[in-house]
């Protein structure tokens, strides 16, 4: 009835091969060999900069964290990002749940991004089977294992596929007396392998587009790949197969590893491409966790670099003015505020986000 819990079980899904993507990843990557699109002149600038900080960080065995938003994906950025993780530039990278939806369709079926009008004008924007399923499977399996969120959906495309345990041996885990956080975890999987009906044994899900795969390089190179999704943005939450104990187990743990890393940030560099919300807001609360740690043992979180990349203009000098007043134009980019609160150089750049990537890796290369 209205008003009522949606029952998603009368959902239609259809097979993810019958959509209409916008982006195929092998027409529309960008390579790390290629030349990158022109930068203007203070952009390039700004790439030169990056490379130089970001090279001193890594030499002095020092944090490079990079949080970017789905766009990055979506703009076939993944070759890049998987060969500056792959030469030790970066320490952690962090998305939020379309960029890792994207990262997996890519790996998957070589395309993603889907005509939102067209689909959800008939009631199909984001129903395929195909991403609800496995993306929700695997991280049910991966709450179980004690994975993160972007660590769980790696290891599904780096293995292609999931160890499904019987329900016998998942009951004898609920039923345990041992960690009562394992046996919820068990318990989650229990419910959806039930609801599914799955038999027990190594499903298969092929990934021929793998290569592209930036979870996959990073749960195959150890490099933290973490995930901050919220409930209600991402497809997959419309699936049947969807576990939101599942999800939030797997995201506070990734949510956790990205504290973590947090710590290793003095002298560091943390840059942040095309996220004006998730990347300013996990920031702001683990740098304050990893601050009390590191203080309370007399130490602190000081002396890193923040390099913040968008396109939109920003026209306010935050190193000399400070935080905009709200009647200030500039003041619809506030994101920037929790930055500059840091108590670190931030440095603002306007830049398209495939551009100054790929430059920021070939400038990495030239200095080498």
């Amino acid at each position: 009835m209205p008003g009522g819990l949606f029952d998603r079980g009368r959902l239609r899904f259809l097979p993810l091969g019958e959509r209409r993507n916008k982006v195929d990843i092998e027409r529309d990557r960008v390579s790390p060999d290629a030349p990158p699109a022109a930068l203007a002149p203070a952009a390039r600038e700004a790439a030169v900069e990056a490379a130089s900080t970001l090279r001193r960080a890594r030499e002095g065995g020092h944090a490079a964290i990079l949080a970017f938003g789905a766009h990055a994906v979506k703009n076939g950025l993944a070759p890049v990002l998987i060969r500056l993780i792959e030469r030790g530039w970066l320490t952690h990278l962090a998305t939020n749940g379309a960029g890792i939806i994207h990262d997996w369709e890519f790996a998957y079926q070589g395309a993603s991004s889907e005509d939102v009008r067209e689909n959800l004008g008939r009631g199909q924007f984001g129903l395929w089977q195909e991403t609800g399923l496995y993306l929700n499977l695997a991280l049910a399996v991966g709450a179980r294992e004690g994975l993160g969120y972007g660590e769980a959906v790696g290891k599904l495309v780096h293995r292609d596929g999931l160890d499904i345990p019987g329900e016998r041996e998942l009951v004898a885990e609920v039923c345990s007396a041992g960690d009562p956080e394992a046996a919820a975890a068990a318990a989650d999987l229990l419910a959806v392998v039930r609801g599914l009906r799955l038999p027990p044994g190594f499903l298969e899900v092929r990934h021929p587009w793998k290569r592209f795969g930036l979870q996959a390089a990073a749960f195959r190179l150890g490099v933290p790949f973490t995930a901050h999704p919220m409930f209600g943005h991402d497809i997959i939450y419309a699936h049947p197969a969807s576990s939101g104990a599942a999800i939030g187990r797997t995201a506070e743990r990734d949510f956790l590893r990205f504290a973590g890393s947090m710590q290793g940030l003095s002298r560091g560099v943390y840059l942040s491409v095309g996220s004006a919300v998730m990347s300013p807001m996990i920031f702001e609360k683990a740098l304050s966790m990893a601050r009390n740690v590191a203080q309370q043992e007399g130490g602190g979180i000081e002396g890193f670099r923040i390099l913040v990349v968008d396109l939109a203009p920003m026209a306010w000098d935050w190193q000399r003015d400070g935080e905009p007043p709200p009647e200030n134009p500039a003041y619809y980019l506030r994101f920037l505020k929790t930055f500059s609160r840091a108590g670190a150089d931030v440095r603002y750049i306007q830049a398209d986000n495939r551009a100054f990537l790929a430059g920021l890796s070939r400038e990495l290369d030239a200095q080498t």
